[in-house]
């Protein structure tokens, strides 16, 4: 049930309506229909995993309390590992069984050894690796003594199924969203239209930036050997683009529907395309999977304050992991690999929290300097982009070599559904629309907002009849 669908339309007018007018003031009854609805979400996909979720929320719901109630450290750590071989086993079996058999095939064979052993014909959950983090954390924190457990385990399952960030994220904190299932909301005109906004521009970017990106992308990098230069140029472009409209506009639509609700989700992207060198540009791309590995997986080995040689390791393990964590394939490893190599001089030359402060232009000069350093952030994460979309190492890598070596430069302006030059002209007016509005959380604010609403709707409806209802990149993560 894709948010950018009647269907779902249709879904969440029913469920908001039974939620603040029939259940006003009810919070276990709002809840308990939260619960319904997220699992109805969920199932609408494939109601068989709806097991996976429940066991998650169970066990954990249970360990959280044992851990809390236990002060012998060896039985606080024995319980906190179940909770981790459950969750990471079921995400490791269904998202990475086939890549660790295949490849340990392979292995063998290269030194002559048949192996009998075969993949499965597994089915990815959708949203897997979202839901495993944010119900891991809850464990963690518990264990670390930063949370206490919730005695409701209604609320603890509506916190982990909540269907608007379920799939996709942001992967919240325990702290942050399940104390507001445990507490009483009141319908917000203010919130609620805020919501609409967020929604509507979420909307916009998922419909008419991503999904027209994505006809010229699947066909350049699809037909890349008779491409010119340029256009596998633009092809990268595209893509960059197609990725953060999908991801991001999911991730708008999400904090939307949820502010809808009554909750506040986290801000998951803050422009990263305007990020000064690659450390900005991760502090504002999935942050909320940043943060989480900072917290979980980079400070607990050290982070930055250890050596200079730790630190360096511990960067690779980080953008390794986060690689892998998108995807059981060997380009998304070589994907964060490239990552990490370009965080690499500036943690060497400490210039990794420079630019931590919002864009200003004060002066031509500086406005010159500070255009250079987005353009070349731009461009190395383009072509990190390469691999993340190939197919395999060996496409990313002929793609890559035919852009370089190819003597063609010229522009091959496709016929598909539209021209190339009205998507060009689209991407200026975005890239605009955000840069003008690059301090707000969306640019539905200031003078003229309405116009803008109605502009945006405008662009999004007409054009989204002509579009085909893309899933969403991330479901597949």
């Amino acid at each position: 049930m894709l948010f950018n669908t009647f269907t779902f339309f249709l879904f969440f007018i029913t469920v908001f309506f039974l939620y603040w007018f029939l259940l006003k003031k009810r919070r276990v009854s709002q809840n308990i229909l939260l619960l319904i609805a997220s699992y109805v979400f969920y199932g609408w996909w494939d109601w068989r995993f709806l097991s996976l979720i429940v066991i998650s929320t169970i066990v954990d719901f249970a360990i959280g309390k044992l851990i809390f109630n236990t002060t012998d450290k060896k039985r606080r750590k024995v319980l906190l590992v179940i909770s981790l071989l459950v969750n990471l086993g079921f995400l490791g079996f269904f998202k990475y069984y086939n890549f660790f058999i295949e490849n340990w095939i392979l292995a063998w064979e290269s030194f002559g050894i048949s192996m009998n052993l075969s993949s499965l014909q597994i089915i990815l959950p959708v949203g897997i690796s979202f839901y495993t983090f944010q119900t891991l954390s809850y464990t963690i924190d518990i264990y670390r003594k930063k949370i206490e457990p919730t005695d409701s385990i209604l609320s603890f399952a509506t916190f982990v199924a909540f269907f608007p960030q379920l799939v996709a994220g942001p992967i919240e904190r325990a702290q942050h969203l399940l104390p507001q299932f445990l507490r009483e909301r009141k319908f917000s005109y203010k919130h609620a239209l805020s919501g609409i906004h967020i929604f509507i521009w979420g909307l916009f970017k998922k419909v008419v930036i991503a999904d027209t990106c994505a006809t010229y992308v699947d066909v350049i990098f699809q037909d890349y050997g008779s491409m010119s230069t340029l256009t596998l140029m633009l092809g990268a472009v595209y893509f960059a683009f197609q990725i953060y409209g999908d991801f991001s506009g999911y991730s708008d639509m999400a904090i939307g529907l949820a502010r809808m609700l009554g909750f506040d989700l986290m801000q998951n992207f803050k422009y990263p395309y305007f990020a000064r060198d690659i450390a900005e540009f991760w502090r504002r791309w999935h942050i909320s999977l940043t943060t989480w590995f900072r917290d979980y997986l980079y400070i607990p080995l050290g982070g930055s304050r250890t050596t200079l040689a730790l630190q360096v390791r511990n960067v690779f393990i980080i953008f390794l992991v986060s690689g892998f964590w998108h995807g059981a394939n060997w380009t998304f490893i070589a994907w964060g690999f490239l990552n990490a190599i370009y965080f690499l001089p500036l943690l060497l030359l400490k210039r990794n929290r420079v630019n931590k402060d919002n864009i200003e232009i004060v002066n031509v000069g500086q406005g010159i300097k500070t255009g250079f350093k987005i353009l070349a952030t731009f461009t190395i994460t383009c072509f990190s982009w390469v691999f993340f979309r190939a197919d395999n190492i060996q496409h990313a890598l002929d793609y890559i070599m035919r852009m370089v070596s190819n003597k063609n430069f010229g522009i091959q302006f496709l016929s598909i559904e539209r021209y190339n030059i009205e998507l060009i002209a689209i991407l200026g007016v975005f890239i605009a629309i955000e840069w003008f509005h690059r301090k707000h959380e969306h640019p539905f604010t200031g003078k003229f907002y309405l116009a803008k609403i109605i502009l945006i709707l405008f662009l999004t409806i007409v054009l989204g009849v002509f579009s085909n209802h893309e899933d969403f990149i991330y479901f597949q993560f």
